[in-house]
């Protein structure tokens, strides 16, 4: 049985959990954001494969753990392990973070949406009121940002995915919010969109999803929730190569949801500029 905690008395102790997990930044911000507001903290990456969550998190619980960061593949799992559901991972079913109150008890909570909608509008500039977007995937990630787009009130949200079955899932559970609807890949309606958003994690493989070029016009901004160094994905490139707008990489939802998660923990909102500048 794997033993992913040992903390050692001292500052309080928070983690990011997922595989892969040796690519994540997470620890850089939010010991940036500590930094920044005068916050003592640690702050690791921590290995857990999917169908593990459960057993972690009790020893995250047990030897003293103060909150935690949920990535791929974890985010629905850890939905269904956490004890208590903020408004927002209960409207998706998925938890990319968690607090451990003062009773023990543990919160789930999504701040994704948020963090990708923040990055979209105010970081690049993007108004998605009356435009058409395409969300590629239909996993937790996909799941977890659909309400905060919706609540922009696009004119449609077509879901992308390899088994249809699992976008039209989420088109059932979200029908209520706004215009959205579900195909598989080679469905998908050929038309340029106005934003084109990769919510799979072929990118962490250097694989692209099987989308027609068609889908991408000279007024199409692409944006893949992954990230690297450079802001080149496969994904980014294979957009750019098609004559893509403009192309960004999930760097800015990760530190924009980042600081949401920061000011539930620890009361104080950061400022993400000088952080997303210096990852750069």
């Amino acid at each position: 049985m794997a033993n992913w905690f040992e903390i050692p008395p001292g500052d309080p102790y928070f983690c990011v959990v997922g595989s892969p997990i040796a690519h994540s930044k997470s620890p850089d911000i939010h010991l940036a954001f500590g930094r920044q507001c005068g916050i003592a903290l640690r702050y690791e990456r921590i290995e857990v494969h999917a169908r593990c969550f459960a057993r972690a998190l009790a020893e995250f619980v047990d030897a003293g753990g103060r909150g935690m960061s949920i990535t791929v593949p974890l985010k629905e799992e850890a939905f269904r392990a956490l004890s208590i559901h903020q408004p927002r991972a209960a409207l998706t079913g998925a938890a990319n973070m968690m607090t451990v109150a003062a009773d023990g008890s543990t919160v789930a909570d999504n701040a994704d949406g948020t963090g990708l909608v923040r990055d979209l509008t105010d970081n690049h500039g993007l108004y998605l009121k009356g435009r058409r977007l395409l969300l590629l995937g239909a996993g937790g990630a996909a799941r977890g940002v659909i309400p905060a787009l919706l609540e922009e009130q696009p004119s449609e949200l077509f879901i992308a995915n390899r088994t249809l079955r699992k976008a039209t899932d989420l088109v059932a559970q979200f029908h209520t919010l706004g215009p959205i609807g579900a195909f598989d890949y080679v469905d998908v309606p050929s038309r340029p969109y106005d934003l084109v958003i990769n919510a799979t994690s072929l990118s962490l493989s250097g694989e692209i999803p099987p989308l027609s070029a068609d889908t991408i016009g000279s007024e199409t901004c692409c944006y893949d929730m992954m990230y690297t160094a450079d802001g080149h994905t496969r994904f980014l490139d294979w957009c750019r190569d098609n004559g893509a707008a403009a192309c960004y990489d999930g760097l800015g939802m990760l530190v924009e949801q980042a600081a949401n998660s920061f000011s539930i923990w620890h009361g104080v909102a950061p400022d993400t500029a000088p952080v997303i500048a210096a990852l750069r």
